[in-house]
């Protein structure tokens, strides 16, 4: 078992390891389940490296086995993000190629297991470079795109909102800006999740890449216009209510997190981790967050862990079987990536 339990009173949590192998030692990649399966692309695989990777790693949770795929065209990509198209197409979106940060659209044809480089659709209207962003599946066709634009010397003062619209069939991309912004955020995680209050809906909350603690909303859909998926963790999601229950909820929320992970789980959003701007040392963290939509207003619960060893930042998390799994990172220095896979046990 990972070290120290975090947690308050009779109740804990930790990362418990269950793999382990140096294929997956990588950070600032996407992690995305397909069939069982988690798909690892691209990313830093030390601290200070230049150029990210361009391979892909899927690994088994089941069998707890990593391979590397040979599929060839792989995209060179660090600080992207990645979203699963119609089954079949894993979509990269964005990121940073080592020289410059892009809008572009990669696709893994999962069936075929070869890249495709898709092309930009007429009348789309891209960012001007995106990394450290998100994209979050609205529908079988469309993700809903938000972050900061452009490098430190040319990004905007506020962030972009952007609808991209993906055609598997015609191996094109488009996207449309829509009319609002955000505060200017970089690192921070999208979570879609259902509205609370008298009126049913959805909203795609932001949280954290900011020196705000406040999330923001950065879409609202009425009632049936996004496909309610049913709860696929049951049994983690009656853990975390019986854990937030024996916590203290507040409205406030972690301040200046950036590089964090971020799963929904039901009406939870669960943050790990990640970089705070709060201090100027010993800033990467291993802080676990819940933020509990059930009630109005929604609540945050803190859940501090003693353990340094459990410090990730750049990591992902990945829901599979009833169980989060915690793959990748940089740990407390920064700079080495860990090669363990983890799932959070919780101790009520």
């Amino acid at each position: 078992m990972a070290g120290a339990l975090g947690g308050t009173g009779g109740s804990g949590w930790t990362w418990r390891p269950v793999a382990r192998d140096p294929l997956l030692a990588r950070a600032f990649h996407s992690c995305t389940e397909l069939r069982g399966r988690f798909y690892l692309v691209g990313g830093l695989l030390a601290g200070g490296a230049r150029e990210p990777s361009s391979d892909m790693v899927v690994f088994d949770p089941a069998g707890g086995q990593a391979v590397r795929v040979g599929a060839r065209g792989g995209p060179r990509r660090s600080h992207h993000d990645a979203a699963l198209v119609g089954g079949r197409w894993l979509c990269v979106v964005g990121g940073w190629d080592g020289s410059r940060r892009l809008a572009t659209v990669s696709a893994l044809d999962t069936e075929r297991g070869v890249w495709e480089a898709w092309t930009a659709a007429p009348g789309s209207c891209p960012p001007a470079g995106l990394s450290s962003h998100t994209c979050t599946h609205l529908s079988d066709r469309e993700l809903r795109v938000a972050g900061r634009e452009g490098g430190t010397r040319t990004q905007r003062r506020y962030g972009s909102i952007y609808t991209l619209r993906l055609d598997p069939g015609a191996r094109t991309y488009c996207y449309k800006e829509e009319g609002y912004h955000t505060v200017s955020r970089s690192g921070h995680c999208a979570a879609l999740l259902q509205s609370p209050g008298p009126h049913p809906g959805h909203q795609l909350l932001l949280f954290g890449g900011c020196d705000s603690a406040e999330p923001e909303v950065a879409g609202h859909w009425s009632h049936g216009k996004i496909k309610e998926e049913p709860p696929v963790a049951p049994c983690l999601m009656e853990q975390l209510a019986r854990l937030v229950s024996s916590g203290q909820g507040s409205r406030q929320g972690p301040r200046g997190l950036r590089h964090h992970s971020c799963s929904v789980v039901g009406p939870f959003a669960v943050l790990f981790g990640g970089e705070t701007l709060t201090r100027a040392r010993d800033t990467i963290c291993n802080d676990l967050y819940i933020y509990d939509t059930r009630k109005s207003p929604s609540l945050w619960f803190h859940f501090p862990c003693a353990d340094h060893g459990l410090k990730r930042v750049g990591h992902r998390t990945c829901l599979w079987n009833d169980q989060l799994y915690l793959v990748g990172g940089f740990g407390e220095d920064g700079r080495t990536a860990s090669p363990q896979v983890c799932i959070l046990d919780l101790f009520i």
